[in-house]
């Protein structure tokens, strides 16, 4: 049989595991299973095969042969948190929090959400789509071949499918496997009470959504300021009925009440955690919640880090995404995520590769067919540059490591990308 590709020589290849997994939790996130002098064999979009280099058959052939001497292999990372769909860069709330505005601050006179609101409303869908296109390939480009894309910046029927189009559309007009939220819960709208928004989000977006079935998931801002527990239950339950699942926005900025009422409506995850304390980690325990870290937006905003050792330590899963947005945290590197998890959240290599694949891929629903190397899930994979050790990802912060992407079985190319 002549396979689709064949990787060689490959010093490390890295979160081999023999049977999927759903999560790792606890002490389990420090395990990250490798492979030495491997080889890995792709065929028909699929893991096909893999072992050491001493076990693969001289007769082995394929149509993309690789030589991976000195270079490892990964699982492409899985992130699981992302408003990729946003019309422009916002550089000057960038410059007011230089001058010392607070993200409060900065929505109070129009800033934030309701900034990116105004120009998304003023695209066409295509050229939405275009600028997201870009961003798309930055992120494939570092890593990511999986990726959820939330709507939020539309605050209008029309505007959130609008979004919700075009995140379905870069699954389809690329390689990444996306997954899709609708945040119509996002902010207020100017001019509306937010008892009006809510009656607009519950009996008007949400239906639209679901007809159109332009989303996977539900997700509101749970924060002071936005919208309260008993918001965002009424909304979630709302989305729950017409079969979207929940995740939710939780305490980036207060300790909002947001992972307690993730846990009650069976959110999926609950992501930020900036504050979250002893009664928020006894609640996660026992449940199907992931916690979710956003360390890039801590990290642009100046705030605490989530406390990953507090989590782990609780014996708790824990993932990594990189909230890729205008205002909070504009880059999609996760590389660059797991650096600031390692540094920043003195999380280990392996707990924060564990916690950027696998982990993610558990928020997602993915856990079948991403995030390890197994045999008959997706090839999706990328070959680093010549690295020493895993721990390489970490400490070489803001560079690079990915050489060649492969994505659904086929080679990508990065200069492309």
């Amino acid at each position: 049989m002549v396979h689709d590709i064949l990787i060689t020589n490959i010093k490390e290849l890295v979160q081999v595991r023999e049977r999927p997994i759903q999560k790792v939790s606890g002490k389990e996130m420090s395990y990250l299973p490798v492979l030495r002098d491997a080889f890995l064999v792709i065929t028909d979009g699929l893991i096909h095969s893999y072992g050491s280099m001493k076990d693969l058959l001289p007769d082995s052939t394929a149509k993309h042969c690789i030589d991976a001497t000195g270079r490892f292999v990964f699982p492409s990372f899985v992130d699981s948190h992302t408003h990729l769909v946003f019309a422009n860069p916002r550089e000057e709330e960038f410059v007011m929090k230089l001058k010392g505005a607070s993200y409060e601050d900065i929505a109070a006179a129009g800033g934030g959400i309701l900034n990116s609101a105004r120009r998304l409303q003023l695209l066409s869908e295509q050229e939405l789509f275009d600028r997201t296109l870009l961003r798309a390939k930055e992120i494939i480009s570092t890593g990511t071949g999986a990726v959820e894309i939330k709507s939020g910046y539309g605050l209008t029927i029309h505007d959130e499918l609008k979004m919700l189009r075009v995140a379905k559309r870069v699954g389809v007009e690329t390689p990444l496997t996306v997954r899709t939220t609708f945040l119509g819960a996002h902010a207020v709208p100017s001019g509306k009470t937010k008892e009006q928004y809510i009656t607009e989000v519950i009996d008007g977006m949400i239906p639209a959504v679901a007809a159109e079935k332009l989303a996977d998931y539900i997700d509101v801002f749970c924060e002071t300021g936005f919208f309260t527990v008993d918001d965002t239950e009424k909304i979630v339950e709302a989305g729950k009925r017409v079969g979207l699942t929940p995740r939710i926005h939780a305490n980036q900025l207060n300790r909002s009440g947001g992972v307690q009422v993730g846990v009650k409506t069976g959110a999926i995850s609950v992501d930020h955690l900036e504050n979250i304390g002893d009664e928020e980690i006894e609640v996660l325990k026992g449940s199907g919640t992931m916690p979710v870290s956003l360390p890039g937006a801590a990290f642009f905003l100046n705030l605490l880090f989530t406390p990953a050792r507090k989590i782990i330590d609780a014996g708790l899963p824990l993932a990594i995404a990189s909230d890729y947005n205008p205002g909070s945290a504009p880059c999609g590197n996760m590389p660059l995520m797991i650096s600031f998890a390692c540094i920043k959240m003195k999380m280990t290599p392996e707990e924060a590769i564990n916690a950027a694949t696998i982990n993610t891929a558990y928020t997602l629903n993915l856990s079948q067919t991403l995030g390890t190397i197994t045999v008959g899930k997706v090839a999706n994979v990328f070959i680093s540059k010549p690295i020493s050790s895993v721990a390489s990802i970490p400490y070489s912060f803001g560079s690079n490591p990915v050489d060649q992407v492969i994505l659904n079985g086929k080679l990508i190319s990065t200069n492309a990308t």
